[in-house]
């Protein structure tokens, strides 16, 4: 297997679109001869053209609002915003248009479009910049919702995704893009609503998505030091979710930590955790712990970003003082 970054991953998902289906364009914000905000489609105005590699103005709205039209009249648009705080601008078009078209036309219309975007803080770029939304609109029915953690499951889910007749919400974590892994060279998809055992262990469920996977693995290794074995699910996406997975991790290790980057209150992780204390209660020896993002605006400040952000230590010591409970 190839061993390359999630942001080839990502490109390399969009190009095999591009090549085999004639329905498919891009369409965003510095895409073109810029090569993107960061780098995924470099290239690809000079080898595709700008017929299918659109330039956009600097309105959220009118991408999303023009991909849905060209998605109900038959075409696949691939939209990018550049980052999940600018998609509050296209709000209406994602929830009350794109994700609600199909059922409030019986049918009649469907919505292939794909929405890129970037999420999570780290890279210094400011409060509003920085921000995790992925949860909020994991609670919109009629859209999919995908948070790729590694390159081998960004490009198979995305092949996935290429297949739908609905609209998926694509989140990519801004820290993820340099990371690296191994992709199969023959082709392979993964399907949505199928969450991965990433770190298989004994005494622990530790459940992520997106970069907080990255996270637990690194505090589970640092358990592993002490005697303890987590085991790290991985959800994959937050719209389908399969708890069926988690379930069965929990009926083995008998305790759960629930890792994100988004503020505790309202995060994704109170939806977690609910459906396993209501599916798995009595597998449980200690309530259910979650960590989370501090609840402030994302710190501009480097330092003081860090400690906004759930790292590797703060997980292992949640981890611990569950265990010691």
């Amino acid at each position: 297997m190839a061993v390359i970054s999630y942001r080839e991953a990502v490109a390399r998902g969009l190009r095999e679109a591009l090549q085999e289906d004639s329905r498919v364009f891009l369409m965003g914000e510095d895409i073109g001869p810029y090569g993107g905000s960061f780098a995924v489609t470099k290239g690809f105005w000079e080898e595709f053209g700008e017929a299918r590699i659109k330039d956009s103005p600097l309105s959220e709205s009118a991408i999303v609002g023009a991909g849905v039209g060209a998605a109900m009249a038959g075409l696949r648009p691939n939209v990018e915003i550049m980052t999940i705080n600018f998609s509050l601008l296209a709000m209406d078009q994602i929830v009350n248009h794109a994700a609600k078209i199909r059922y409030m036309s019986g049918g009649q219309f469907s919505v292939p479009l794909m929405i890129r975007t970037v999420t999570g803080g780290g890279a210094s770029v400011g409060a509003t910049h920085s921000q995790s939304f992925e949860g909020w609109y994991a609670s919109v029915p009629g859209l999919y919702v995908v948070v790729p953690s590694t390159p081998r499951d960004a490009l198979g889910l995305f092949r996935t995704c290429r297949e739908l007749g609905d609209p998926v919400l694509y989140v990519e974590h801004i820290l993820l893009y340099g990371t690296r892994g191994e992709v199969p060279d023959e082709p392979y998809k993964i399907p949505l609503g199928q969450a991965e055992v990433k770190r298989l262990g004994r005494d622990v469920t530790i459940i992520s998505y997106s970069r907080s996977v990255q996270v637990s693995l690194a505090a589970a290794e640092l358990l592993a030091t002490e005697g303890i074995q987590p085991e790290v699910v991985d959800l994959r996406t937050l719209r389908p979710l399969d708890i069926e997975t988690v379930v069965q991790s929990v009926k083995k290790t008998h305790h759960v930590v629930v890792v994100e980057e988004a503020p505790k209150q309202g995060g994704f992780g109170a939806e977690v955790a609910a459906q396993v204390q209501r599916q798995a209660f009595e597998y449980l020896n200690a309530p259910v712990e979650r960590v989370a993002g501090e609840e402030v605006p994302m710190p501009y400040s480097p330092p003081l970003e860090r400690l906004a952000i759930p790292d590797a230590d703060r997980v292992a010591r949640a981890v611990r003082a569950l265990l010691a409970s």
